[in-house]
């Protein structure tokens, strides 16, 4: 490889570098270094795969506060990302509804699964 070759590989490995260094000082990536990749709804599990499916839901839906601890912020699927903004369009919308807490299923199916077995 020539010289002015290499120089020009230097210089987009440069700029890739600065671009990388760059956006990992954006908000998506400082979440993504401080929670696990889970998501804060559905529980669902994100890899090196599927990443660009979990998303960054600001919590007061102000994007631009962004404190670097993150408390403003919170992981969230593309899924339950949308149904927290339609969430929020319709208290904007509607104003305030009062919803139900409903209480986390406690049933377990398979909970005697040994003695049905043995019959």
């Amino acid at each position: 490889m020539s010289v002015a070759g290499q120089s020009k590989l230097d210089k987009v490995l440069a700029e890739a570098r600065e671009y990388k260094a760059k956006r990992e000082t954006g908000y998506r990536e400082q979440a993504l270094k401080l929670y696990p990749w889970v998501c804060g709804r559905c529980t669902r599990e994100f890899n090196n795969a599927n990443l660009r499916e979990l998303t960054v839901h600001h919590r007061d839906h102000n994007h631009d506060n962004n404190p670097s601890d993150g408390s403003n912020w919170e992981l969230l699927c593309l899924y339950c990302h949308d149904n927290e903004h339609s969430k929020f369009e319709e208290l904007i919308q509607y104003g305030a509804t009062t919803e139900a807490k409903v209480e986390a299923a406690t049933y377990n199916p398979f909970a005697d699964l040994k003695s049905m077995l043995k019959k």
